[in-house]
């Protein structure tokens, strides 16, 4: 027998040392029950910061991992001193702003507190209404107006005493407080998908609101199986060619109550953007129509109502897109995001002059992302600068010069910046990193991080990164752009199956997207191949790509997959005959329109809330299909008619609370496919609305279902 050497038992001894150190290391298996935990894996997200008036410091709600609630955190500028500053034992902070450099008042359950800095204090300052929130400070400090049930009111500090300011409020029609279309008949608030609220005057004498009226919208039942006897549970919910929303824009004088509703032209058609108030007093109003095609710009002179256009923009080829404004740093000029060239920019407009042109202010080689940010003497804004992939925070100032880069993290950076400018307060999130609060000086250096807010058992685990690539387009001359994960140690010779999902546009991207995020990577780590492409719609590329998506909805987007599933192939470790797709929303259109328009494409589709009749979808939707008056040819594309195509495995997941997506339309399309003797299988969940994961329950539920799906039919292995 022979034997070991004394240098050779020590190696071998090192050697199970470490591979016994190694098992014990390992990960356990990362399971859905953990995805939807109570507490979360990654905790608790920070909200946006806000600024002291001399942006000495700024305030934030967290909580730091495995604690309940909200609290109020105040950090210095720099963010080397941050520290929770709210009493432990009190509500979860709501909202917050700051009344002067050194007192905060925060929003907690049904009461306003008052927090100074120094001395540090903390105490119970007002009640207000129930369900009171949109906190905004009087520009004198000694006021915050609210909403509560539609209405503004105003808590005085000095008196504790809370005043009604309008009747406008009209309770929703529906008794089942859930959905996105279950609002109020009439309101002060944003419209269904989007809008501005209120806004104080400079001098504090008038609130500038957005009154929406739903009243000649459609009653749609969404029928509440879960009540003690079904109940029909009708809410406000228009089609294409309906009636929309009425919106319009009030001027309240505080003092005396009276309203005075700005002449805006057809409210039924035209979304109001946003509204700004100069320093001097002059309101700056942000318009669209519903269908995108037009954009106006109003300004109305400080004490007066009637408006003046200052800038129109007419594109018939604009469908859903960006919009915003504010004023220029000067308090003269206005400066708005528009989609005027190639890419989004920030132009620059004189109201004083007639005819006034805009002037780009932007580099035209790349897309603002957000509507700008006026702080000190600079304009703040997001851009995809680096690549199509990552937003990051640039800075112009206005004494000239080009715009500079502020945030260096890869991924996705939305910014704050302080009053001043001075400094820039950011949330960051990349592939394998929930979104954080940092922040940088606006003139460079390292970015700090102020929170850190998954658990532990977040943190010590590993979670694929991603890698983006780019290929030819099989139908026309687009570079076509992807986000692909792996699984890790992957073994040469291997063929793993590829998923598709969640699809939409705009997903190649280098950000943390919540619960799509967690599953993605519980995904990768059972053996799948994860894709998003960037389909036609997405912005980075071009106006022209973007806009291509206009009633071409699960048309060239569908080429676009095709392509994708193409250069998947041609990937040596990648299984052609175990390929799937997935999605909600449009996302779930795509999916089961795929499998419709392109049988074999993929073998497995889970379309989920999919969109499957035009003639259902919603109003906002005529931003890419238009109406059923002007192009009937479009809401012809309904996937009933091609139901007879159906060959791949395929799951429907709808909730039957979706009041964006009707669960009647995926209800419609089972039954022709019984008809046709087509093989398939449904989820569903009664109390499930359109963003059906966001319950714990029905999300821990309806996912289980998709992993199950694909895992029975990919039959992926580690």
């Amino acid at each position: 027998m022979k034997q070991l050497s004394l240098w050779q038992t020590w190696v071998i001894t090192g050697l199970l040392t470490v591979m016994c150190a190694t098992v014990t290391a390992q990960e356990s298996d990362l399971t859905l029950d953990d995805l939807f935990a109570t507490p979360r894996l990654t905790g608790t997200t920070p909200s946006g910061p806000a600024w002291a008036p001399d942006s000495k410091h700024f305030a934030f709600s967290w909580s730091e991992p495995g604690t309940p609630g909200r609290g109020l955190w105040v950090s210095t500028s720099d963010g080397k001193e941050v520290s929770l500053i709210s009493n432990t034992a009190s509500a979860s902070v709501r909202d917050m702003v700051w009344t002067d450099a050194n007192t905060i008042i925060s929003l907690r359950g049904n009461n306003l507190w008052q927090t100074s800095l120094s001395p540090e204090e903390d105490h119970q300052l007002m009640p207000v209404e129930a369900g009171a929130g949109r906190l905004s400070i009087s520009p004198n400090g000694n006021q915050a107006a609210y909403i509560q049930n539609g209405d503004l009111w105003l808590a005085d500090f000095t008196s504790k005493q809370n005043r009604q300011l309008t009747k406008i409020g009209i309770a929703s029609l529906s008794s089942l407080r859930k959905g996105r279309y279950s609002r109020a008949e009439r309101e002060i608030g944003p419209g269904i998908w989007s809008g501005p609220t209120y806004k104080w005057s400079p001098d504090g004498k008038t609130i500038a609101f957005h009154s929406v009226d739903r009243r000649e919208m459609r009653k749609v039942p969404f029928p509440n199986y879960l009540a003690e006897e079904t109940s029909p549970n009708e809410v406000r919910r228009s089609y294409p060619g309906d009636p929309n929303e009425i919106r319009r824009v009030g001027l309240l004088n505080v003092e005396s109550g009276n309203i005075v509703y700005l002449d805006l032209p057809d409210p039924h058609a035209n979304q109001v953007i946003d509204f700004n108030w100069s320093p001097g007093g002059a309101l700056l109003i942000d318009t669209a129509s519903d269908t995108a095609v037009e954009r106006k710009l109003f300004v109305v002179a400080p004490g007066e109502s009637e408006l003046r256009e200052i800038w129109r923009g007419v594109r018939e080829s604009r469908m859903y897109t960006s919009f915003g404004s504010s004023w220029h740093p000067d308090g003269k000029q206005v400066v708005f995001l528009s989609d005027m060239g190639d890419r989004y920019g920030l132009y620059v407009i004189d109201p004083s002059k007639e005819k006034a042109r805009p002037q780009l202010l932007t580099d035209p080689s790349y897309d603002v992302l957000s509507a700008p940010t006026v702080a000190g003497d600079a304009l703040f804004y997001s851009g995809n600068g680096v690549n199509p992939y990552e937003q990051h925070v640039y800075r112009l100032k206005m004494s000239g010069g080009d715009p500079e880069q502020v945030t260096h993290l890869a991924g996705q950076n939305v910014g704050y910046p302080s009053p001043d400018g001075r400094h820039l307060v950011f949330r960051h999130s990349n592939d394998t990193s929930p979104p954080e609060l940092y922040v940088v000086s606006s003139q460079g250096g390292e970015a700090t991080r102020l929170t850190h807010s998954p658990l532990p058992s977040f943190t010590e685990r590993s979670w694929a990164a991603a890698e983006y690539v780019s290929f030819p387009s099989l139908v026309d001359d687009y570079t076509l752009h992807a986000r692909i994960m792996k699984p890790a140690n992957m073994q040469p010779g291997k063929k793993y199956p590829v998923l598709f999902g969640p699809v939409y546009s705009n997903t190649a991207r280098n950000r943390w997207a919540g619960n799509y995020s967690l599953v993605q990577q519980l995904l990768v780590k059972k053996g799948y191949i994860i894709v998003q492409v960037d389909s036609r719609g997405s912005n980075g590329y071009g106006r022209a790509f973007r806009e291509e998506f206009l009633l071409g909805f699960a048309d060239q987007d569908i080429e676009d997959y095709a392509s994708a599933v193409n250069y998947m192939e041609s990937l040596d470790y990648v299984d052609p005959d175990r390929i799937g797709i997935w999605g909600s929303s449009y996302g779930g259109t795509l999916s089961v329109y795929s499998l419709l328009m392109k049988p074999g494409l993929f073998q497995v589709g889970v379309a989920a809330a999919a969109a499957v009749d035009p003639l259902f979808f919603g109003t906002d939707d005529v931003a890419i299909v238009r109406s059923p008056q002007t192009h009937p040819e479009v809401f012809e594309r309904k996937a009933i008619k091609y139901a007879a195509n159906l060959e791949d495995k395929l799951l429907f997941i709808h909730g039957m609370q979706d009041h964006v997506v009707p669960f009647k339309t995926t209800a419609t399309l089972a039954q022709e496919l019984i008809k046709q003797g087509k093989d398939f299988d449904f989820a569903f969940a009664p109390s499930a609305t359109h963003g059906w994961s966001g319950d714990r329950n029905n999300g821990r539920y309806l996912f289980g279902k998709l992993i199950e799906f694909f895992d029975r039919h990919l039959k992926p292995s580690k």
